[in-house]
């Protein structure tokens, strides 16, 4: 019976990342067309590593989201506020550190990151969101 919910969460897991490998994709071609009309004075060059950046910590949140959820512990909320917390907390410290290490390349960045965080952020609240529904359903 234990082998049933546990290829039942991978496969919650294979699915998610195939969505996330569509999206970052999606993400990708979209950056390269906007790359090829905009000037290079408000692109960063960091733009393929906050792509990659973000796919990675999109998936990591999730993850953990998801395994805290299965436990069907009441505090699934406690620890959402707290990794959403401590994400922002991150996030700052990179866009900080980043800005005073490459002043020059500072304005198109944060920009670039903004966007980049409020893409994954709807991707990954509308997909967390459809999660939560699906399993009120079961």
């Amino acid at each position: 019976m234990t082998v049933i919910p546990e290829t039942r969460m991978k496969f919650k897991d294979t699915e998610f990342l195939r969505k996330l490998l569509i999206f970052t994709l999606i993400i990708g071609i979209l950056s390269s067309v906007v790359a090829y009309f905009l000037p290079s004075r408000y692109l960063t060059p960091a733009l393929p590593f906050l792509i990659f950046f973000f796919f990675s910590v999109t998936l990591i949140v999730h993850l953990i989201l998801v395994r805290v959820s299965e436990k069907k512990t009441p505090a699934f909320i406690n620890y959402f506020m707290l990794l959403t917390f401590g994400k922002l907390i991150f996030f700052l410290s990179i866009i900080l550190i980043y800005a005073l290490l490459n002043r020059k390349d500072t304005l198109p960045f944060i920009l670039t990151f903004f966007l980049m965080y409020i893409f994954y952020t709807v991707f990954e609240v509308v997909l967390s969101m459809a999660h939560v529904n699906r399993k009120k359903e079961i």
